[in-house]
């Protein structure tokens, strides 16, 4: 951490440039994943002090524009005192500043652990024999994604095809926000699938999603990115073929996107006939 007496005295890009890595180390600190060397170590004022100057210092900014301006200084005031949300609104308005557009390594996210009480893990509450199965998906993104949303929604189980990128790459466990973690996976191919669980798959061209009759157990399978689900996984889906009505020129979805409008429809009718 820079004394902010020093920081006053540097020019703009540089001071600039110094500020938004302040703010970055403090996000971490304040989320307990400060990197080594970079703890918050000034004895002579509390964190929370430390973190107004510099805002201060931003808010002295020639190039600070007026809305940006009017957003901090709302942020200073405000009770109880929003720490982290100040550094991340100071640091991405000096990214703006310096030409510098905020990406997904700029990312504050604190490791989520397994839910516990009492040093007891607590048990999820899922819907019990549902799962999803994601063939070859590519993206990293879209793998945290599919366990967040399935972990947020109750299914029960995830797996993942033999080719489907790994959920313990550290852009899929930034996206599972703690999911991956809590519910586990299992890598299987397609024979390999539980056959007492009816398999259905989400794909172009089959029955629209309002008029589906859902099982009340089952594997929903999700294909990849590029060519969506495989020739195999069609003939393995017995159950039968949901699809998404789209009115968009490109009709075209994110997988993790149409996973989640899927798995929301399948919960709705979950509920409705419990």
């Amino acid at each position: 951490m820079i004394d902010p007496n020093k920081l006053f005295q540097l020019e703009g890009g540089q001071k600039r440039r110094k500020l938004a890595l302040s703010f970055g180390a403090l996000e971490r600190d304040i989320a307990g994943i400060a990197e080594k060397g970079t703890e918050y170590n000034f004895s002579s004022m509390p964190r929370a002090e430390y973190t107004k100057k510099l805002v201060e210092i931003v808010l002295k900014d020639p190039k600070l524009p007026s809305s940006a301006a009017k957003e901090l200084n709302e942020l200073l005031v405000a009770e109880p005192f929003d720490e982290r949300r100040v550094c991340n609104c100071a640091r991405n308005h000096l990214l703006a500043i310096i030409g510098t557009f905020p990406a997904e390594w700029d990312l504050v996210i604190a490791p989520h652990a397994l839910p516990e009480e009492n040093g007891v893990i607590r048990k999820r509450d899922f819907y019990p024999g549902t799962a999803v199965y994601a063939e070859d998906l590519r993206s990293p993104f879209n793998v945290g994604s599919v366990f967040r949303t399935a972990e947020a929604m109750g299914l029960e189980k995830v797996y993942i095809s033999p080719n489907c990128t790994d959920p313990s790459q550290t852009k899929a466990i930034r996206s599972g926000m703690g999911c991956i973690e809590t519910m586990g996976y299992e890598r299987k191919s397609l024979d390999e699938l539980p056959e007492d669980l009816p398999v259905f798959v989400l794909e172009t061209g089959g029955t629209p999603i309002n008029e589906f009759k859902f099982p009340d157990k089952g594997i929903v399978i999700i294909g990849s990115e590029e060519l969506g689900v495989s020739p195999q996984a069609l003939k393995r889906a017995s159950y039968g073929r949901v699809s998404i009505p789209m009115k968009g020129l490109k009709a075209s979805l994110n997988v993790g996107v149409a996973f989640g409008i899927l798995v929301q429809a399948w919960v709705d009718y979950l509920n409705k006939n419990k």
